[in-house]
C-alpha cells in the first residue's frame, strides 16, 4: 500500500506493542477509546449558541503572516519562557529544560508539501538550524498539522528524548528515532525527565495518517511540573468533563496552551470552539491562558483570526488572563504574562 512506500506515512505500531495496547482500559478492537467520566457526559455538547456560525473575514490572510526573529539570550537565560511558532508548535523552556511540542515546521499539513493546507507565513524550517539542541520533543498526536516528517528527520540528532502517546513511536521509529529515546505514555501515566513531572493527559479526539489507521495510535495533552511553573497543553480535542479531572489532579497550572480553532459544528466532538476553549482554561484551574490551533493553516472554513477574536471576547466576559504573542515573540514566565497591546493580525488581514 502507497502508506509504506513513502516514509512520510509513517510506520504502525508492532505485534508487541498491540499486545500491550490490548491491556488498557481505553483500547478494544483494535482502537484506542474516549470515554467522558460518567457524570459529566452532558458537558462534552456544545450549546446552540456556540456552533452557530461565526464566520467573518477570509479564511486566510491577505499576505504572509511575519515571524519575530527568536530572542535565543532570553531562551538560553534561566528563565522560563515560551515561544509560539504557529498553530500548535510552541518551544518551551521550564527549569533550563529545552522543550518542542508538536514541531511542525514545514510548509504544508500533508504528507507532500506540494498538497494540502499551505503555512500563512514565511518558511520557518530555518529556524531548527537556529536553535539549540533540545531536551525533549512531546508530541500530542499523529496528524499532518502536528508530527512533519521533514521536521523530525532534520531534528531526531538534536533531541535528548521524545515523549509520545502509545503507538506514535512507531512514525519515528520508521524516520530514524532510536527507540532507546521514544517515552511512551498512556493517559494518565506519569513519568520523570531531569527533575521534571510529566504525565499525558485524556483528550477527546482521533488519530491516523491514512484511511486504514484510525485510532491505532494514541492521542492526548501534556502536563509538564517543574520547580517555579505548572504546565498545561491541551493538545486537540473537543470540550468534554476530562478538563475538571486534569485540573482536579494536576492544578492549578501557571500557564495552559489550549486548542481553540479549526472549529466547525459538524466536528465539534473533535476540536473546541473558542468560547469552549476558554471554559477548559477555567476547569483545568489556568492563570494565565494561550490560544492554539490556529495563525498557520486553514483547515476548517471560518475567518483566519475568528479564533483569537472570540477568544479574547469570552476571556474578558469571564475574567480570564488570555495572552496572544506575536509568531516567535519569546515570552518569559517571570510574574504576570503581558497580554497584547494591540490586535497584532489585523496589521496583515
Amino acid at each position: 500500500m502507497i502508506r509504506y512506500l513513502h516514509p512520510a506515512f509513517g510506520g504502525k505500531p508492532s505485534k508487541e506493542q498491540r499486545k500491550w495496547f490490548s491491556t488498557l482500559d481505553n483500547y478494544e478492537n483494535g482502537k484506542f477509546v474516549y470515554r467522558p467520566p460518567a457524570e459529566r457526559k452532558s458537558a462534552a455538547e456544545p450549546s446552540p449558541a456556540i456552533t452557530a456560525s461565526h464566520a467573518k473575514g477570509k479564511t486566510s490572510p491577505s499576505g504572509r503572516l511575519p515571524v519575530r526573529k527568536i530572542d535565543w539570550d532570553k531562551i538560553n537565560s534561566k528563565e522560563d519562557s515560551l515561544v509560539w511558532l504557529g498553530h500548535s508548535t510552541f518551544m518551551l523552556t521550564i527549569d533550563n529544560k529545552k522543550m518542542l511540542f508538536d514541531p511542525m515546521f514545514g510548509p504544508a499539513a500533508s504528507p507532500v508539501t506540494f498538497l494540502g493546507p499551505k503555512r500563512y507565513s514565511e518558511n520557518i524550517m530555518g529556524i531548527m538550524d537556529e536553535m539549540p539542541a533540545m531536551d525533549a520533543v512531546f508530541l500530542t498526536h499523529d496528524h499532518y498539522d502536528h508530527l512533519d516528517y521533514p521536521s523530525i528527520t532534520q531534528l531526531k540528532n538534536r533531541v535528548d528524548h521524545f515523549f509520545v502517546p502509545c503507538g506514535v513511536s512507531s512514525h519515528l521509529i520508521r524516520w530514524g528515532v532510536a527507540a532507546e529515546k521514544i517515552t511512551e505514555l498512556n493517559w494518565w501515566v506519569e513519568a520523570e525527565f531531569q527533575g521534571l513531572t510529566i504525565a499525558l493527559t485524556p483528550s477527546r479526539h482521533f488519530s491516523g495518517r491514512g484511511v486504514l489507521n484510525r485510532n491505532t495510535t494514541l492521542w492526548g495533552g501534556w502536563v509538564i511540573l517543574g520547580k517555579q511553573t505548572r504546565f498545561y497543553n491541551s493538545g486537540d480535542g473537543g470540550y468534554g468533563g476530562h478538563f475538571k479531572e486534569i485540573g482536579d489532579k494536576y492544578g492549578p497550572f501557571d500557564i495552559t496552551i489550549i486548542e481553540g480553532g479549526q472549529y466547525n459544528k459538524h466536528w465539534a466532538w473533535a476540536h473546541m470552539f473558542p468560547e469552549q476553549a476558554v471554559q477548559a482554561h477555567i476547569d483545568i484551574k489556568g492563570r494565565t491562558m494561550l490560544l492554539a490551533h490556529w495563525g498557520a493553516f486553514t483547515l476548517s472554513r471560518h475567518g483566519w483570526s475568528e479564533p483569537i477574536e472570540r477568544a479574547l471576547k469570552e476571556a474578558e466576559e469571564k475574567n480570564i488572563h488570555l495572552i496572544a504573542p506575536r509568531i516567535g515573540e519569546t515570552v518569559q514566565m517571570n510574574g504576570r504574562l503581558t497580554a497584547p497591546a494591540s490586535p497584532w493580525w489585523e496589521e496583515v488581514d
